[in-house]
Protein backbone atom coordinates (compact mmCIF):
# COMPACT_ATOMS: atom_id res chain seq x y z
CA UNK A 1 0.00 0.00 0.00
CA UNK A 2 2.87 2.47 0.51
CA UNK A 3 4.69 1.29 -2.85
CA UNK A 4 6.77 3.82 -4.11
CA UNK A 5 7.07 6.04 -1.10
CA UNK A 6 9.67 8.00 0.45
CA UNK A 7 9.73 7.71 4.01
CA UNK A 8 12.61 9.83 5.82
CA UNK A 9 12.61 8.70 9.28
CA UNK A 10 14.35 10.24 12.24
CA UNK A 11 14.99 8.39 15.02
CA UNK A 12 14.81 10.05 18.09
CA UNK A 13 17.01 9.12 21.45
CA UNK A 14 14.83 7.01 23.72
CA UNK A 15 14.17 3.35 24.73
CA UNK A 16 11.38 3.28 22.23
CA UNK A 17 13.77 3.95 19.60
CA UNK A 18 14.66 0.12 19.29
CA UNK A 19 10.91 0.05 17.83
CA UNK A 20 12.33 2.27 14.94
CA UNK A 21 14.10 -1.04 13.71
CA UNK A 22 10.31 -3.32 13.77
CA UNK A 23 9.05 -0.35 11.71
CA UNK A 24 11.58 -0.07 9.22
CA UNK A 25 11.11 -3.83 8.08
CA UNK A 26 7.32 -2.85 8.24
CA UNK A 27 7.26 0.22 5.99
CA UNK A 28 9.22 -2.04 3.75
CA UNK A 29 7.12 -4.78 3.71
CA UNK A 30 4.37 -2.31 2.43
CA UNK A 31 6.72 -1.59 -0.70
CA UNK A 32 8.21 2.18 0.75
CA UNK A 33 11.76 3.03 0.56
CA UNK A 34 12.95 4.46 4.00
CA UNK A 35 16.14 6.86 4.54
CA UNK A 36 17.55 7.07 8.02
CA UNK A 37 18.30 9.90 10.25
CA UNK A 38 20.14 9.06 13.80
CA UNK A 39 20.54 11.19 16.36
CA UNK A 40 23.06 11.38 18.71
CA UNK A 41 20.64 10.34 21.65
CA UNK A 42 19.60 8.18 19.45
CA UNK A 43 22.91 6.19 18.72
CA UNK A 44 22.71 5.63 22.62
CA UNK A 45 19.66 2.89 21.84
CA UNK A 46 20.26 1.68 18.64
CA UNK A 47 24.04 1.36 16.68
CA UNK A 48 24.07 2.96 13.23
CA UNK A 49 24.97 -0.45 11.66
CA UNK A 50 22.00 -1.94 12.76
CA UNK A 51 19.69 0.79 11.28
CA UNK A 52 21.37 1.07 8.24
CA UNK A 53 21.73 -3.15 7.98
CA UNK A 54 17.60 -3.40 7.97
CA UNK A 55 17.39 0.28 6.03
CA UNK A 56 19.87 -0.82 3.22
CA UNK A 57 21.11 2.96 2.57
CA UNK A 58 23.45 4.67 4.66
CA UNK A 59 22.04 6.32 7.95
CA UNK A 60 22.67 10.08 7.67
CA UNK A 61 23.82 11.21 11.35
CA UNK A 62 26.12 14.58 11.36
CA UNK A 63 25.16 18.43 9.99
CA UNK A 64 28.38 18.99 8.82
CA UNK A 65 28.96 16.33 6.32
CA UNK A 66 31.45 18.26 3.94
CA UNK A 67 30.75 16.30 0.95
CA UNK A 68 26.95 16.63 1.60
CA UNK A 69 27.09 20.05 2.30
CA UNK A 70 29.63 20.78 -0.69
CA UNK A 71 25.55 19.71 -2.77
CA UNK A 72 23.59 21.47 0.39
CA UNK A 73 22.53 17.93 1.44
CA UNK A 74 20.56 18.61 4.13
CA UNK A 75 18.30 20.80 2.47
CA UNK A 76 17.87 18.33 -0.55
CA UNK A 77 17.49 15.08 2.18
CA UNK A 78 14.68 17.49 3.70
CA UNK A 79 12.42 17.52 1.08
CA UNK A 80 13.29 14.43 -0.81
CA UNK A 81 10.67 12.29 1.03
CA UNK A 82 7.31 12.07 0.53
CA UNK A 83 6.48 12.08 4.39
CA UNK A 84 9.33 12.92 7.44
CA UNK A 85 8.66 10.41 10.32
CA UNK A 86 9.89 11.10 13.97
CA UNK A 87 9.39 7.88 16.09
CA UNK A 88 10.43 8.23 18.23
CA UNK A 89 9.48 12.04 18.93
CA UNK A 90 11.25 12.75 22.18
CA UNK A 91 10.20 16.42 24.10
CA UNK A 92 13.64 17.42 23.61
CA UNK A 93 13.00 17.08 19.58
CA UNK A 94 9.51 18.52 20.07
CA UNK A 95 10.18 21.96 21.73
CA UNK A 96 12.89 22.91 18.65
CA UNK A 97 10.22 22.37 16.27
CA UNK A 98 7.81 24.19 18.31
CA UNK A 99 10.63 26.74 18.85
CA UNK A 100 12.11 26.68 15.29
CA UNK A 101 16.00 25.66 16.90
CA UNK A 102 17.94 23.82 14.50
CA UNK A 103 21.55 22.92 15.90
CA UNK A 104 21.81 19.35 14.66
CA UNK A 105 20.70 17.51 11.06
CA UNK A 106 17.26 16.02 12.66
CA UNK A 107 16.13 19.58 13.91
CA UNK A 108 17.65 20.80 10.48
CA UNK A 109 16.18 18.56 8.62
CA UNK A 110 12.45 19.34 10.57
CA UNK A 111 13.30 23.35 10.14
CA UNK A 112 13.89 22.83 6.37
CA UNK A 113 11.66 20.47 4.71
CA UNK A 114 8.24 21.10 3.22
CA UNK A 115 7.62 17.89 3.08
CA UNK A 116 4.30 16.78 5.69
CA UNK A 117 5.71 15.83 8.96
CA UNK A 118 4.36 12.93 11.49
CA UNK A 119 5.14 12.56 15.12
CA UNK A 120 5.44 9.49 17.11
CA UNK A 121 5.90 11.02 20.68
CA UNK A 122 7.39 9.06 23.32
CA UNK A 123 8.78 9.83 26.99
CA UNK A 124 8.04 9.88 30.54
CA UNK A 125 4.64 10.70 31.65
CA UNK A 126 5.29 13.60 33.52
CA UNK A 127 7.43 14.91 30.70
CA UNK A 128 4.18 14.58 28.59
CA UNK A 129 1.61 16.07 31.02
CA UNK A 130 4.05 19.01 31.72
CA UNK A 131 2.84 22.39 30.62
CA UNK A 132 5.30 23.02 28.25
CA UNK A 133 5.25 19.58 26.31
CA UNK A 134 1.47 20.53 25.69
CA UNK A 135 2.13 23.94 24.90
CA UNK A 136 4.40 22.56 22.05
CA UNK A 137 1.80 20.34 21.09
CA UNK A 138 -0.77 23.01 20.28
CA UNK A 139 2.07 24.78 18.67
CA UNK A 140 2.67 21.75 16.38
CA UNK A 141 -0.45 20.67 15.55
CA UNK A 142 -1.85 24.43 14.19
CA UNK A 143 1.29 24.08 12.29
CA UNK A 144 -0.14 21.21 10.71
CA UNK A 145 2.13 18.73 12.05
CA UNK A 146 1.06 14.83 12.50
CA UNK A 147 0.72 13.20 15.64
CA UNK A 148 -0.03 9.46 15.99
CA UNK A 149 0.28 8.36 19.87
CA UNK A 150 1.46 8.34 22.39
CA UNK A 151 0.08 5.16 24.07
CA UNK A 152 -0.94 4.81 27.69
CA UNK A 153 0.93 1.79 29.96
CA UNK A 154 3.48 1.16 32.04
CA UNK A 155 7.14 2.66 30.96
CA UNK A 156 10.64 1.12 31.30
CA UNK A 157 10.85 4.24 34.45
CA UNK A 158 8.24 2.30 36.45
CA UNK A 159 5.79 4.38 36.35
CA UNK A 160 2.44 4.28 34.05
CA UNK A 161 0.45 6.68 31.85
CA UNK A 162 0.49 8.54 28.44
CA UNK A 163 3.93 8.55 26.64
CA UNK A 164 4.72 5.01 25.48
CA UNK A 165 5.35 5.21 22.25
CA UNK A 166 2.69 3.92 19.52
CA UNK A 167 3.68 0.51 17.80
CA UNK A 168 4.67 0.32 14.71
CA UNK A 169 1.70 -1.27 13.12
CA UNK A 170 -0.30 1.51 14.70
CA UNK A 171 2.51 3.97 12.87
CA UNK A 172 2.34 2.32 9.64
CA UNK A 173 -1.55 2.04 9.56
CA UNK A 174 -1.46 6.32 10.03
CA UNK A 175 1.41 6.91 7.46
CA UNK A 176 -1.36 4.65 4.92
CA UNK A 177 -4.34 6.81 6.37
CA UNK A 178 -2.06 9.53 5.13
CA UNK A 179 -1.38 8.53 1.20
CA UNK A 180 -5.44 7.47 1.15
CA UNK A 181 -7.09 9.55 -0.92
CA UNK A 182 -10.67 9.99 -0.23
CA UNK A 183 -13.34 12.19 -0.16
CA UNK A 184 -12.88 13.05 3.83
CA UNK A 185 -9.12 14.15 3.37
CA UNK A 186 -9.30 16.85 5.65
CA UNK A 187 -12.53 15.69 7.73
CA UNK A 188 -12.22 15.34 11.46
CA UNK A 189 -14.86 12.90 12.32
CA UNK A 190 -16.09 11.45 15.94
CA UNK A 191 -17.04 8.16 16.12
CA UNK A 192 -18.48 6.67 20.14
CA UNK A 193 -18.63 2.85 19.66
CA UNK A 194 -19.05 -0.08 22.27
CA UNK A 195 -21.62 -0.59 25.68
CA UNK A 196 -20.82 1.72 28.89
CA UNK A 197 -20.70 0.07 32.09
CA UNK A 198 -22.40 1.75 35.47
CA UNK A 199 -21.39 0.76 38.09
CA UNK A 200 -23.34 -0.94 41.31
CA UNK A 201 -20.28 -1.42 42.79
CA UNK A 202 -16.64 -2.20 42.10
CA UNK A 203 -17.08 -5.56 41.15
CA UNK A 204 -20.55 -4.86 39.06
CA UNK A 205 -22.43 -2.87 36.68
CA UNK A 206 -25.84 -2.54 34.19
CA UNK A 207 -24.59 -2.61 30.60
CA UNK A 208 -26.06 -2.74 27.20
CA UNK A 209 -25.50 -5.36 25.05
CA UNK A 210 -22.59 -4.43 22.22
CA UNK A 211 -19.68 -5.83 21.63
CA UNK A 212 -18.41 -2.91 19.35
CA UNK A 213 -18.29 -4.66 15.90
CA UNK A 214 -19.87 -2.37 14.40
CA UNK A 215 -18.91 0.88 15.26
CA UNK A 216 -15.19 -0.75 15.10
CA UNK A 217 -15.78 -1.41 11.58
CA UNK A 218 -17.05 1.75 10.67
CA UNK A 219 -14.38 3.82 12.36
CA UNK A 220 -12.08 2.01 10.13
CA UNK A 221 -14.47 2.39 7.30
CA UNK A 222 -14.17 6.20 7.68
CA UNK A 223 -10.40 6.14 8.06
CA UNK A 224 -10.23 4.34 4.83
CA UNK A 225 -12.28 6.81 3.41
CA UNK A 226 -9.58 10.06 4.42
CA UNK A 227 -10.89 10.67 7.60
CA UNK A 228 -9.05 12.01 11.02
CA UNK A 229 -11.01 9.14 12.68
CA UNK A 230 -11.29 10.29 16.65
CA UNK A 231 -12.84 7.07 18.55
CA UNK A 232 -14.74 7.07 21.63
CA UNK A 233 -15.08 3.58 22.81
CA UNK A 234 -16.56 1.71 25.40
CA UNK A 235 -15.26 -1.59 26.77
CA UNK A 236 -15.68 -3.38 23.84
CA UNK A 237 -15.41 -6.96 22.75
CA UNK A 238 -13.42 -6.46 19.80
CA UNK A 239 -9.97 -4.27 19.91
CA UNK A 240 -9.68 -0.78 18.38
CA UNK A 241 -8.87 -0.53 14.43
CA UNK A 242 -5.55 1.21 13.87
CA UNK A 243 -4.88 4.20 12.64
CA UNK A 244 -7.04 6.16 14.45
CA UNK A 245 -7.06 8.38 17.76
CA UNK A 246 -8.51 6.12 20.82
CA UNK A 247 -10.04 7.41 23.93
CA UNK A 248 -11.63 4.59 26.05
CA UNK A 249 -13.95 5.11 28.16
CA UNK A 250 -16.09 3.33 31.22
CA UNK A 251 -19.11 5.27 31.64
CA UNK A 252 -21.79 7.70 29.78
CA UNK A 253 -20.66 10.53 31.91
CA UNK A 254 -16.90 9.80 30.65
CA UNK A 255 -18.10 9.39 27.25
CA UNK A 256 -19.89 12.41 27.51
CA UNK A 257 -16.74 14.18 28.56
CA UNK A 258 -14.65 12.83 26.12
CA UNK A 259 -17.37 14.14 23.17
CA UNK A 260 -17.21 17.19 24.02
CA UNK A 261 -13.70 17.05 23.98
CA UNK A 262 -13.25 16.31 20.59
CA UNK A 263 -15.95 18.75 19.10
CA UNK A 264 -15.66 20.46 16.74
CA UNK A 265 -15.82 17.66 14.41
CA UNK A 266 -17.07 17.53 10.57
CA UNK A 267 -19.38 14.34 11.10
CA UNK A 268 -20.48 12.60 13.96
CA UNK A 269 -21.68 9.41 14.82
CA UNK A 270 -23.16 7.91 17.56
CA UNK A 271 -22.75 3.69 17.41
CA UNK A 272 -22.34 3.44 21.12
CA UNK A 273 -25.00 1.65 23.21
CA UNK A 274 -24.98 3.62 25.52
CA UNK A 275 -26.47 2.94 28.89
CA UNK A 276 -30.01 5.17 29.54
CA UNK A 277 -29.25 4.95 33.58
CA UNK A 278 -26.70 4.71 35.86
CA UNK A 279 -26.96 3.94 39.89
CA UNK A 280 -27.17 7.12 41.18
CA UNK A 281 -25.20 6.54 44.51
CA UNK A 282 -22.73 3.18 43.50
CA UNK A 283 -21.41 1.50 46.43
CA UNK A 284 -17.72 1.79 47.32
CA UNK A 285 -17.65 -1.03 48.77
CA UNK A 286 -18.86 -4.74 47.20
CA UNK A 287 -22.72 -5.19 48.14
CA UNK A 288 -23.22 -8.50 50.36
CA UNK A 289 -26.04 -10.82 50.92
CA UNK A 290 -28.16 -9.85 53.62
CA UNK A 291 -30.57 -11.21 56.08
CA UNK A 292 -32.18 -7.39 55.39
CA UNK A 293 -33.20 -8.47 52.33
CA UNK A 294 -32.36 -7.38 48.65
CA UNK A 295 -30.23 -4.10 47.93
CA UNK A 296 -32.35 -1.07 46.55
CA UNK A 297 -30.40 0.38 43.90
CA UNK A 298 -31.69 4.25 43.19
CA UNK A 299 -31.38 5.05 39.35
CA UNK A 300 -30.47 8.02 37.63
CA UNK A 301 -31.02 9.27 33.85
CA UNK A 302 -28.02 9.03 32.19
CA UNK A 303 -26.84 12.05 29.62
CA UNK A 304 -28.48 11.75 25.97
CA UNK A 305 -25.19 11.95 23.79
CA UNK A 306 -26.40 12.21 20.86
CA UNK A 307 -28.94 14.79 21.57
CA UNK A 308 -26.86 16.94 22.85
CA UNK A 309 -24.39 17.14 20.21
CA UNK A 310 -27.27 17.28 17.67
CA UNK A 311 -29.44 20.33 19.28
CA UNK A 312 -26.32 22.17 20.68
CA UNK A 313 -26.37 24.64 17.74
CA UNK A 314 -23.55 27.09 17.52
CA UNK A 315 -20.71 24.13 16.79
CA UNK A 316 -22.89 21.62 16.22
CA UNK A 317 -21.46 19.02 13.09
CA UNK A 318 -22.88 19.28 9.80
CA UNK A 319 -23.80 15.97 9.79
CA UNK A 320 -24.85 13.95 12.87
CA UNK A 321 -25.95 10.39 12.74
CA UNK A 322 -27.38 7.97 15.15
CA UNK A 323 -28.08 4.58 15.71
CA UNK A 324 -31.36 2.66 16.77
CA UNK A 325 -31.48 -0.57 17.81
CA UNK A 326 -34.87 -1.80 18.22
CA UNK A 327 -36.44 -5.21 19.01
CA UNK A 328 -40.01 -3.79 17.04
CA UNK A 329 -41.77 -1.75 15.36
CA UNK A 330 -38.04 -0.89 13.79
CA UNK A 331 -38.93 1.70 11.00
CA UNK A 332 -41.36 3.75 13.32
CA UNK A 333 -39.38 3.82 16.83
CA UNK A 334 -35.99 5.00 14.69
CA UNK A 335 -38.57 7.39 12.38
CA UNK A 336 -39.69 8.69 15.86
CA UNK A 337 -36.49 8.73 17.42
CA UNK A 338 -34.68 10.97 14.56
CA UNK A 339 -37.01 13.55 15.09
CA UNK A 340 -36.96 13.55 18.54
CA UNK A 341 -33.00 13.88 18.96
CA UNK A 342 -32.63 16.18 16.26
CA UNK A 343 -30.34 14.25 14.70
CA UNK A 344 -29.86 14.17 10.86
CA UNK A 345 -29.97 10.37 10.28
CA UNK A 346 -30.51 7.45 12.06
CA UNK A 347 -29.68 3.52 11.57
CA UNK A 348 -31.81 1.85 12.10
CA UNK A 349 -31.91 -2.18 13.23
CA UNK A 350 -34.22 -5.15 14.48
CA UNK A 351 -31.64 -6.70 17.44
CA UNK A 352 -34.60 -9.21 18.46
CA UNK A 353 -32.90 -12.48 19.48
CA UNK A 354 -34.24 -14.49 16.61
CA UNK A 355 -32.28 -12.21 14.22
CA UNK A 356 -28.64 -12.90 15.95
CA UNK A 357 -27.41 -9.30 14.80
CA UNK A 358 -26.44 -8.59 18.58
CA UNK A 359 -23.14 -9.81 18.81
CA UNK A 360 -23.08 -11.37 15.60
CA UNK A 361 -21.10 -10.69 12.39
CA UNK A 362 -23.37 -9.54 10.31
CA UNK A 363 -26.02 -6.65 10.62
CA UNK A 364 -29.45 -5.03 8.50
CA UNK A 365 -29.63 -2.05 8.43
CA UNK A 366 -32.66 0.88 7.69
CA UNK A 367 -30.96 4.25 6.75
CA UNK A 368 -33.40 6.98 8.06
CA UNK A 369 -33.51 10.13 7.04
CA UNK A 370 -35.63 13.06 6.09
CA UNK A 371 -35.75 11.53 2.76
CA UNK A 372 -37.37 8.50 4.40
CA UNK A 373 -36.63 5.00 5.24
CA UNK A 374 -33.52 3.36 2.96
CA UNK A 375 -33.46 -0.87 4.24
CA UNK A 376 -30.25 -2.49 3.13
CA UNK A 377 -29.78 -6.16 2.62
CA UNK A 378 -28.10 -8.24 5.33
CA UNK A 379 -24.53 -8.35 5.03
CA UNK A 380 -21.15 -8.38 7.18
CA UNK A 381 -20.52 -5.76 9.31
CA UNK A 382 -17.32 -4.69 7.77
CA UNK A 383 -19.39 -4.14 4.39
CA UNK A 384 -22.27 -1.83 6.34
CA UNK A 385 -19.43 0.39 7.48
CA UNK A 386 -18.42 0.57 4.30
CA UNK A 387 -21.27 1.45 2.59
CA UNK A 388 -21.96 3.62 4.98
CA UNK A 389 -19.01 5.64 5.61
CA UNK A 390 -19.25 5.81 1.53
CA UNK A 391 -22.30 7.53 1.83
CA UNK A 392 -21.21 9.66 4.72
CA UNK A 393 -18.60 10.89 2.31
CA UNK A 394 -20.53 11.50 -0.50
CA UNK A 395 -22.89 13.51 1.46
CA UNK A 396 -20.06 15.90 2.68
CA UNK A 397 -19.09 16.23 -0.53
CA UNK A 398 -22.15 16.81 -1.91
CA UNK A 399 -23.17 19.62 0.63
CA UNK A 400 -19.71 21.40 0.70
CA UNK A 401 -19.07 21.51 -3.58
CA UNK A 402 -15.36 19.24 -2.11
CA UNK A 403 -14.94 16.84 -5.02
CA UNK A 404 -11.92 16.13 -4.13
Amino acid sequence: MLAGKRILLIIGGGIAAYKSLELIRGLQDQGAAVTPVLTRAGEEFVTPLSVSALAATAVHRDLFDLTAEAEMGHIQLSRSADLVVVAPATADLMAKMAQGLANDLASTLLLATDTPIMLAPAMNVRMWDHAATQRNIATLRADGVQLVGPNEGGMACGEFGPGRMAEPNEIIAAITAHFRQGLLSGRRVLVTSGPTHEPIDPVRYIANRSSGAQGTALAAALRDQGAEVVFVTGPAEVPPPDGVEVIPVQSALEMQAAVQAALPVDVGVFAAAVADWRVSSASDRKLKKSKDGLPVLEFAENPDILKSVAQMGTGRPPLVVGFAAETNDVVDNATAKRLRKGCDWIVANDVSPATGIMGGAENAVILISEQGAEAWPRMGKAEVARQLAARIAAHIAATTGDTQ
